[in-house]
C-alpha cells in the first residue's frame, strides 16, 4: 500500500510516498480502508519534532492523525463494530498513520460516522471535536451557566466547540473574522467580536474560561478577562509541569516541561487562573457522544475545496502550514 512517511524531524521536513505492507491487525484492533485523512497544524509539529518530547516517534514514520474509512477487517475480540462500518478517528498518538490506504486502529479509538457527514466532512470532525470536548469537560470542567471565551475561534476548533460548550449549557464569546461573524452566532455562540475592529480585553471581564487558539502572544490579553479562581486553557502557548504531572511523565519530563512553563504559570498565578495546556488524545466512548452532538446540532465542518490524493501531501502541508486554507485539509484515497 501507499504511505506518506516521514524520514527524519527536520525544520524543513518533507515526507516520501513509499509502498509499504498493508499492516495486520492484533485481537483488539480493526484493518479500516482509509477514505479520506485530514491535515493539521499537528503534522507540522510532530515533522519538525516540535513535541517530541511529549511524543518521540521511530522513523519511518507515516504521518497523519485523523481519518475516515470504512472496516475491512475486525480482530476476534471486537464486538461493538463490524466489516463494513463506516467510521471516523482520531488516531492514537503512539501510533498514528492517517496518510496511508489501510490503517491498523483500536477498536477503542474510533466511532460511527455521523449520518449528517459524508467521509470528507468527517475527516475535518475527530481532533478538533475531541480537543473541544476534551477541553471544556476535563480541563476546564466547566458547568452550565458558565462563561467561555475563545479568541480565535472563528476557525475550524471553534465549529466544533461553540455547540459542544452550548450542549453543555455554557454561556459562549467568540473573537475572529468578520466573515465568520453570522457563521459563528447560527452555531450558538452568544456573542462575537470582530479582532480587526473590536478589541475583546477592552470589552469583557470576570470571565470563568478562555480557550486559547492564538499563542503566547495573546497570553497576558486573555489572562486579563478571567474572574479570580478561573482557568486559562491553551492550545498552542505550550505544556506546563501540571501537564506532565497529569500524563504521568517521568520526573525529568515533569522538570523540563515545568521549566518550559514557568513564565505563564507565575502570570497565571499572580491572577489566580490556573493554566492548562491540552494535546488531544483518541477516546471512542468520547467520539460516541460527539457523534450525537453533532448530529443533533448539524454540525459539518468546513472542508478546504482543494483537492489532494496522497501524491500531493507535501502540497498540502505547505497549505496548512503556510497558506490560507478555507477550512480543513484532507487527503482523497
Amino acid at each position: 500500500m501507499k504511505a506518506a512517511q516521514l524520514k527524519k524531524y527536520a525544520k524543513d521536513y518533507q515526507l516520501d510516498i513509499n509502498d509499504i505492507p498493508t499492516p495486520e491487525i492484533s485481537k483488539d484492533e480493526i484493518l479500516v480502508k482509509v477514505k479520506v485523512a485530514a491535515v493539521n497544524p499537528l503534522e507540522n509539529l510532530i515533522g519538525t519534532g516540535s513535541v517530541k518530547l511529549i511524543q518521540d516517534y521511530a522513523f519511518p514514520l507515516t504521518m497523519g492523525n485523523e481519518l475516515t474509512g470504512v472496516i475491512e477487517k475486525v480482530g476476534q475480540n471486537v464486538e461493538t463494530f463490524s466489516v463494513g462500518d463506516a467510521i471516523y478517528t482520531r488516531l492514537p498518538l503512539k501510533k498514528i498513520g492517517a496518510f496511508a490506504e489501510y490503517v491498523a486502529v483500536d477498536a477503542n479509538a474510533i466511532g460511527l460516522l455521523p449520518t449528517n457527514l459524508d467521509f470528507v466532512t468527517g475527516a475535518a470532525a475527530p481532533l478538533t471535536g475531541l480537543t473541544a470536548y476534551q477541553g471544556l469537560h476535563e480541563e476546564l470542567e466547566a458547568k452550565p451557566g458558565q462563561t467561555v471565551f475563545i479568541p480565535g475561534g472563528s476557525g475550524s476548533f471553534g465549529q466544533m466547540a461553540v455547540p459542544i460548550a452550548k450542549d453543555m449549557g455554557l454561556t459562549v464569546i467568540v473573537s475572529g473574522n468578520a466573515e465568520a461573524k453570522e457563521r459563528t452566532l447560527a452555531s450558538g455562540a452568544d456573542q462575537y467580536f470582530d479582532y480587526q475592529t473590536e478589541n475583546y480585553w477592552e470589552r469583557l471581564k470576570d470571565v470563568d474560561y478562555v480557550i486559547d487558539t492564538l499563542g503566547p502572544d495573546e497570553f497576558d490579553h486573555e489572562l486579563s478577562i478571567i474572574k479570580p479562581g478561573g482557568r486559562l486553557l491553551s492550545l498552542r502557548t505550550g505544556p506546563n509541569k501540571r501537564f506532565a504531572v497529569d500524563r504521568n511523565f517521568p520526573w525529568m519530563k515533569q522538570k523540563l516541561f515545568g521549566v518550559a512553563g514557568a513564565k505563564f504559570d507565575k502570570k497565571a498565578a499572580e491572577k489566580d487562573v490556573e493554566y492548562h495546556f491540552i494535546f488531544v488524545r483518541s477516546s471512542g466512548s468520547q467520539l460516541k457522544d460527539l457523534t450525537k452532538i453533532i448530529e443533533e446540532n448539524n454540525i459539518v465542518p468546513a472542508v478546504d475545496p482543494t483537492e489532494f490524493h496522497i501524491e500531493d501531501i507535501n502540497d498540502a502541508l505547505k497549505l496548512v502550514t503556510s497558506g490560507r486554507p478555507k477550512g480543513k485539509v484532507v487527503i482523497m484515497f
